[in-house]
């Protein structure tokens, strides 16, 4: 879903200024794994609630039961506003990566297909996870 290739890292530099580089590196990396445990976090409760939502529609067109009715009648606005706050995670984690548009609307449809969202977050941690060590391995040298 990404390529290796799209933007280049920072090189290291050898000059006095070169801590300066090799700090604003950590924070970048700091902040990109920050993101990242966001960004799991709410893939997924998107997930969780999607998959409850999914119940609640499945008592109400399938197998009409008004008591589960009643007490699911909030699901749709919960996992509504849920979705929105995941597209804002979404989108941190996108920018902080530098990955391409491929992968942020595979991400972004990711939180209203059932179950894709748990399947694509553990991708994502594994692709940023290496990305992150991988650098973090770059400039501890």
């Amino acid at each position: 879903m990404s390529t290796p290739q799209q933007t280049p890292a920072p090189q290291p530099s050898s000059s006095p200024a070169g801590g300066a580089s090799q700090a604003q590196a950590e924070a970048a990396i700091r902040k990109a794994r920050g993101a990242l445990k966001r960004y799991r976090f709410m893939a997924i409760l998107t997930g969780v609630m999607l998959l409850i939502l999914c119940v609640e529609l499945f008592f109400k067109y399938v197998v009409p039961v008004e008591v589960v009715i009643d007490y699911l009648g909030w699901v749709p606005f919960a996992h509504g506003w849920i979705y929105v706050v995941y597209l804002v995670t979404v989108l941190d984690l996108w920018s902080k990566m530098r990955w391409g548009f491929g992968r942020l609307a595979t991400m972004v449809f990711a939180g209203v297909v059932p179950v894709m969202s748990f399947v694509l977050e553990k991708r994502v941690h594994a692709d940023a996870d290496a990305k992150l060590a991988a650098l973090a391995e770059r400039y501890a040298a």
